[in-house]
C-alpha cells in the first residue's frame, strides 16, 4: 500500500456516527443542566421589561409613589386595576416582589412586570388570586414623592 492510498482510505463509518451522537449527548446534557439550573434562579428574580423610560431617579424603599396598575394572573384575568386612577402606596409596604420592581422605575415610566410566585404571595394568596400564582403587571408612574414614609411618619408624631 501506498502512501497515497493510506491518506486516502475510507474511515470506520460507525465510529463517525458513535463520535457524532456522543457530542449530541454531551451538548444536549449541558443545555439541559443549564435550564435546570437557572430555573431556580427564575423563581426568585422579579422581570422589568421597560415599555416607555421614565426620567429622574429611581424610587427608593422610603418613597411614596403615585402609579396606574392592572394584575393579570398567567391565565389573563385581571384581579386587580386602578383603572386608569392614579392609586398612592409607599414603596416598602408593597409585597417583596412589586418593590424589587419599583426600584428599577423612574417617574413617568411604563414597564410590564413578572413577578414570581414565591415573591408575590406564595401560600398566603388573598382572594382572587390562587395559592403560589405568579403575577402580571403593567405599570405607569404618575409621580415619585420623595421620603413619603419618613414625612408620614413624622406627620403622626405630632
Amino acid at each position: 500500500m501506498s502512501v497515497a492510498e493510506a491518506a486516502h482510505r475510507p474511515g470506520n463509518k460507525r465510529r463517525a456516527v458513535k463520535l457524532w451522537l456522543g457530542f449530541l449527548i454531551v451538548i444536549a446534557a449541558g443545555l439541559l443542566l443549564a435550564w435546570w439550573g437557572t430555573q431556580s434562579v427564575r423563581e426568585r428574580v422579579v422581570q422589568v421589561d421597560t415599555v416607555q423610560a421614565g426620567k429622574g431617579p429611581r424610587i427608593q424603599a422610603q418613597d411614596g409613589v403615585l402609579i396606574e396598575y392592572e394584575g393579570r394572573l398567567d391565565n389573563g384575568t385581571v384581579f386587580d386595576s386602578s383603572q386608569g386612577r392614579p392609586v398612592p402606596l409607599l414603596a416598602s409596604q408593597v409585597i417583596p416582589g412589586f418593590a424589587q420592581a419599583l426600584s428599577r422605575m423612574q417617574e413617568g415610566g411604563q414597564y410590564k412586570i413578572r413577578i414570581p410566585a414565591k415573591l408575590a404571595y406564595g401560600e398566603q394568596s388573598p382572594p382572587g388570586i390562587p395559592a403560589n400564582s405568579p403575577l402580571n403587571f403593567d405599570v405607569k408612574v404618575v409621580k415619585i414623592v420623595p421620603n413619603a414614609a419618613a414625612m408620614m411618619q413624622g406627620a403622626q408624631q405630632q
